[in-house]
């Protein structure tokens, strides 16, 4: 980790960079917002930045936009000598995680690094495993997670079950100002309409029959921070009414309460059903619907991202290695070419499930197709890249062939056609594919 040093006064710049490393901090020092850029192009997320309000080219602010803009995250803390609250407050608006005087400096500032330190270390431990993948539809995914992230919009993730909402959820909130604060998961579907407002508000002692004591809701529960139901489209017509009224007056009130409380929550959902669908047959409420989908994510199922099957794969092989104790090292052939013509029903859940039964089983230390127990009964066709449609076609064969390392019995094998008709389609289109054919 380190802590970028914006300051156009060498001194200056070399007396804080002094203090920092003194704390066991590294830094870097630019004089010039054009300078940072580039310095910051390269920077890892749990760098720090500490500019100084006022340099020769600009406004610090003016490096803070551009750093939003570019999907750059890193705490942004801003350093000055004049008294200007309404640049703090636009700062702080803007995403800098604090502003600091610079005669304050000696006393402050190391531990206000330390402790912007913490918040990325916990961050980085929440890394989700579905966001180690590499392919074109999950750096989509990120790229959208990193703009929405910042800001107070309702989210509604869609995807089929098994893809990893939650995690894109848990994403959502760990880049967010609200990071520091709770993440609570709801499951809509195990709430029945008796039990939803005690469970979303809570009660008070003696409200009704059972109420032994003061109990917090969910709303409670995640007070500051993010509220994510799960599969929000099984919640009852009822609850979803009661829920409707919390998000547009941002108040509610616990059963058995006499006053309303703030309710100071960003709401994520997420959900494998057409809410629009539902909405048109009247099991959802159309004014909820757009309350919750403000921003969308469309998470793409597994069979669609060939590219991060085997990289996830092996990441999972990893994870079981260490929880079964296990010293497996990669998958042969044949289970690597299972891998990627299986269909994944269940996504990313089946694959990890797969593979730790897989690691549990291998006798050697290769994993086999045997271990990986698929289902025979399932289709060996990869269905993403099916070729249906000829104006795509090219790509999904440059795509397939890709994947399959240039191996065009495996390329054939997951576009669904004969390896003749793949070479029929080559000469077609004049592909010429790097890799060495077979």
């Amino acid at each position: 980790m380190k802590v970028y040093v914006i300051e156009d006064n060498p001194v200056y710049n070399d007396y804080v960079c002094n203090l920092l490393k003194k704390g066991g901090f590294d830094t870097v020092q630019a004089y010039r917002i054009s300078t940072a850029k580039k310095l910051l192009a390269k920077a890892d997320e749990d760098d720090i930045v500490l500019a100084d309000l006022r340099l020769p080219d600009g406004e610090s602010i003016d490096l803070l936009r551009w750093m939003l803009t570019n999907g750059k995250r890193q705490p942004f803390i801003v350093m000055t000598d004049y008294a200007e609250v309404h640049t703090a407050v636009e700062s702080m608006k803007l995403g800098s995680s604090d502003y600091i005087p610079k005669r304050l400096v000696e006393d402050k500032l190391v531990p206000l690094v330390r402790s912007l330190h913490k918040v990325q270390e916990r961050k980085k431990h929440t890394q989700i495993p579905i966001f180690t993948r590499q392919g074109e539809a999950y750096q989509e995914i990120k790229r959208r997670v990193r703009l929405v992230a910042p800001t107070r919009l309702s989210v509604l993730i869609l995807g089929e079950n098994g893809t990893g909402k939650e995690h894109i959820a848990q994403h959502i909130h760990a880049q967010s100002k609200l990071s520091d604060k709770p993440f609570v998961p709801v499951d809509c579907g195990s709430l029945s309409p008796t039990l939803a407002q005690s469970a979303f508000f809570g009660h008070r002692k003696g409200a009704f029959t059972g109420a032994d004591s003061d109990k917090a809701g969910y709303f409670e529960e995640a007070d500051g921070g993010t509220l994510f139901f799960d599969e929000a489209g099984n919640l009852s017509l009822e609850t979803q009414q009661m829920l409707l009224r919390a998000i547009q007056e941002r108040r509610y009130r616990p059963i058995g309460a006499k006053e309303d409380k703030t309710a100071n929550v960003r709401i994520v959902a997420a959900t494998n059903e057409d809410l629009q669908k539902a909405v048109n047959e009247k099991r959802f409420r159309e004014d909820l619907f757009y309350r919750l989908k403000e921003y969308v994510i469309t998470v793409p199922p597994l069979r669609d991202c060939q590219e991060d099957i085997l990289p996830l794969a092996d990441f999972f092989r990893e994870t079981a290695n260490k929880e079964l104790e296990r010293n497996i090292k990669g998958f042969n052939a044949s289970a690597c070419n299972a891998l990627l013509t299986y269909p994944w029903p269940g996504n990313v859940r089946e694959l990890k499930q797969k593979i730790q039964i897989a690691v549990l089983h291998a006798v050697h230390d290769m994993i086999t197709e045997a271990d990986l127990e698929l289902d025979a009964e399932e289709s060996p066709v990869s269905f993403s890249f099916a070729l249906k449609d000829t104006g795509v076609e090219k790509e999904r064969i440059l795509r397939a062939l890709k994947q399959a390392n240039g191996n065009r019995k495996v390329a054939a094998e997951l576009l669904g056609i004969g390896r003749t008709t793949l070479y029929n389609k080559l000469d077609e289109y004049g592909l010429k594919y790097k890799f060495e054919q077979s």
